[in-house]
């Protein structure tokens, strides 16, 4: 069964206020199944839309859905809120991950996963903030990270190392059913992706699903497909297993384009 359902979608990027710009479309029909357990990877040249795809499933409101429809676990994602679909259990792992200035990290996990563990599940208990605070710092020790950073406000002066992992760590807090990652593995030296890819895979299972956005095979000789597909100029133009991954990385997408 299909966790993610993609049909004929179509998206465009809404320019900032007072611009004076029109809408322009960066995603021109493209067709994608993501069933329950699998993880999907999305290379493709610099431009080619592959963030714009996930942010427009996340909800971001700069990037339109015009054409085509989603469904999320049977459900018809465009019409929910933005937190509504994260409380289905979708998570977008952003490729700059921003600060929140004056909150601190365990503060706001801690707030969101009651947001959303409860909604999904409204028969568990309510876990208590010693309880929490020890589960925090175990994943964080998971992650190579200093505990003491779940009291600095969110990202506020983390490395860029140390911002993509505070990504992967909400991730394995919120237990999403899909995560959306978006080129996590950039700026990464070679043991932090190695950190990183480890905490995404060790996921894996028939509760998680992902679709991995990235310019390299790099991060996929850790965490490796079920199937990759290429996006060229906003649409998707050839899909395979682990292996062809392997393959773009040695050819690229010259024939492509």
């Amino acid at each position: 069964m299909s966790l993610l359902s993609l049909s004929g979608l179509h998206i465009s990027v809404d320019p900032s206020t007072g611009s004076g710009q029109v809408q322009k479309e960066i995603i021109h029909g493209i067709d994608l199944e993501v069933p329950t357990g699998e993880v999907h990877a999305v290379m493709g040249p610099n431009g080619s839309g592959k963030s714009t795809v996930v942010n427009a499933l996340a909800g971001h409101p700069r990037y339109v859905i015009t054409q085509g429809s989603v469904q999320f676990s049977g459900q018809d994602l465009l019409v929910l809120e933005p937190h509504e679909r994260a409380r289905m259990g979708m998570f977008l792992a952003m490729q700059y991950p921003k600060e929140i200035a004056g909150v601190t990290l365990r503060s706001f996990l801690f707030a969101s996963y009651k947001a959303q563990i409860m909604a999904r599940d409204p028969a568990q208990k309510a876990v208590s903030p010693v309880k929490f605070k020890a589960m925090l710092e175990q994943e964080m020790r998971s992650l190579h990270m200093d505990p003491a950073f779940a009291e600095r406000s969110v990202n506020k002066g983390f490395s860029g190392g140390e911002k993509k992992k505070s990504e992967v760590l909400q991730m394995r807090i919120l237990k999403p059913r899909l995560a959306l990652l978006d080129e996590t593995d950039s700026g990464l030296d070679v043991d932090a992706l190695k950190v990183v890819a480890q905490g995404v895979e060790s996921m894996r299972g028939p509760n998680f699903s992902a679709l991995i956005v990235t310019h390299y095979a790099r991060i996929l000789e850790y965490i490796v497909p079920d199937r990759v597909h290429v996006m060229i100029k906003g649409k998707i133009v050839e899909s395979g297993g682990a292996e062809f991954a392997r393959k773009l990385e040695k050819e690229g997408y010259a024939k492509y384009l």
